[in-house]
């Protein structure tokens, strides 16, 4: 899904990917369990540049991916999946994978240049692809409602909208792995250290190969 969304778009599908995965030992069934392996494959089969976060996704790590997804890039991120794909808290146990592609800032003041109000929904504005635009201040960390991420869990039919401070809360409790998948009798890759060491508070930043940004 990621592969799609850089530019230009990078498509392999999915069956070769799981397959390069367990090749490299990063994947028995098609888990992943590690942000830097998921990031070295991100690397080679999508050819594109690959940051990884550490220390979560507040702090000053939040600018850094507010920033990237309003320049149109691409966040992985690892989560504790709900029924509803949304995120929850699991200690691990439901943990999965989630891309985001856009994000959704509660403002004071819409920027004067390069943005434009939706026809159907007052109140909502688009940057205007045409246009050089000014990117509006970003909310404060701690207000609550102020910002959220247009999000896709793998399984998911349709993008959701979670609130960027439970996807935040959700990526730090990523400690523990699932035991009734410990007890299924099948064999998984688990980094060193376990899920804690592997997902928890980490997150994947991906940009095109020509992009300095």
């Amino acid at each position: 899904m990621a592969g799609t969304l850089l530019a230009p778009p990078s498509s392999i599908p999915l069956e070769r990917l799981v397959e390069m995965a367990m090749e490299r030992g990063y994947t028995a069934q098609g888990e992943m369990f590690s942000v830097a392996d998921m990031g070295k494959l991100a690397q080679e089969a999508l050819g594109c540049q690959v940051e990884q976060l550490h220390g979560g996704l507040g702090g000053p790590n939040r600018a850094r991916v507010l920033w990237h997804l309003v320049s149109g890039h691409p966040v992985l991120i690892p989560y504790d999946e709900d029924f509803n794909h949304e995120p929850c808290h699991r200690k691990g146990h439901k943990a999965h994978w989630a891309v985001s592609t856009g994000v959704l800032l509660g403002v004071q003041a819409v920027p004067r240049l390069g943005y434009s109000e939706d026809p159907e929904l007052p109140g909502l504005f688009h940057p205007v692809p045409t246009m050089p635009h000014q990117p509006p201040a970003l909310p404060e960390e701690g207000s609550a409602g102020a910002v959220y991420l247009l999000s896709k869990q793998g399984k998911s039919w349709h993008y959701q909208l979670w609130d960027y401070d439970q996807v935040r809360d959700s990526n730090l409790q990523l400690t523990d792995f699932s035991p009734s998948r410990a007890a299924d009798g099948r064999a998984y890759v688990v980094p060193a250290g376990g899920v804690r060491a592997g997902l928890c508070g980490q997150a994947l930043l991906l940009r095109p190969r020509d992009s300095s940004h």
